[in-house]
């Protein structure tokens, strides 16, 4: 908890503190383990100041080794059979207990300086949820131009990236998780509830910037650009009913990995 002296806030440590650790995946198997062992590492910051965690891999139907090999790395593994990002995180952190919530994406490494501005910001006592910006891990200019868009109106909007999003357990459950009619842009959507919820109960919404997260560039190489361009247009064009549609969000859905 945080209290003002003299107007300086000083900044208490909550012992007894625990991060619930959720991460959607569907096969993932190539990645999930160094995924999850990055995870473990940056997880220090949050053991150093005494706080416990737990880590979640929510099998979002996989029908390779990703479960395997996330048992292997020591998470608890819960299974999702519908195929959706959305349903995958809500059924990760319908098993978790820790008093916030991390969700990371299979594809994505956080540095343990990251966890640590994390741990910083629950510390302040005012935030309610947060973000990351991000980094792709090898892209072309295209792809890394994108990003710095993405980053500027991640910031300005205070909207999370999908890749990584903390919030407070009780705030996720009361707002009722993420939206089960949207396959893609479901962090948006839930951006847009936490700060409504967060100006309601006079706190903040933060995107951390100064150790961003690291993703995977992985659908650039993956999927045209035609194909990238084509969804982007019907979705447009079609006022975003494409994303309430798993077989029109195929660069996320098709398995190709």
């Amino acid at each position: 908890m945080s209290f003002q002296i003299g107007g300086i806030r000083s900044i208490v440590a909550r012992s007894g503190m625990k991060i619930s650790i959720v991460v959607p995946a569907f096969n993932e198997e190539k990645l999930i383990s160094e995924t999850l062992r990055r995870i473990n590492t940056a997880a220090a910051a949050f053991s150093e100041r005494g706080w416990g965690s737990e880590l979640i891999v929510c099998d979002n139907n996989s029908t390779d080794r990703t479960a395997e090999l996330a048992k292997e790395a020591g998470a608890q593994v819960v299974f999702e059979p519908v195929n959706q990002i959305a349903r995958a995180r809500n059924t990760g952190a319908s098993a978790a207990s820790g008093d916030w919530l991390l969700f990371i994406d299979a594809d994505s490494h956080p540095q343990p300086e990251l966890f640590a501005d994390v741990a910083r910001a629950i510390e302040s006592g005012d935030c309610l949820a947060g973000g990351s910006t991000v980094k792709l891990d090898a892209s072309p200019l295209a792809g890394r131009l994108a990003i710095v868009v993405w980053n500027c109106i991640s910031r300005s909007t205070r909207s999370c990236a999908g890749s990584f999003i903390f919030c407070e357990a009780s705030a996720f459950r009361r707002i009722g998780g993420f939206s089960l009619e949207l396959f893609v842009t479901e962090e948006l959507e839930l951006s847009k509830r936490l700060r409504k919820l967060a100006k309601e109960s006079g706190k903040r919404i933060v995107i951390l910037h100064q150790h961003p997260l690291t993703t995977s560039s992985r659908k650039l190489g993956l999927y045209s650009g035609w194909e990238h361009v084509r969804f982007m247009g019907r979705t447009v064009l079609g006022f975003g009913r494409t994303l309430k549609s798993a077989k029109e969000c195929h660069i996320w859905y098709d398995g190709r990995r």
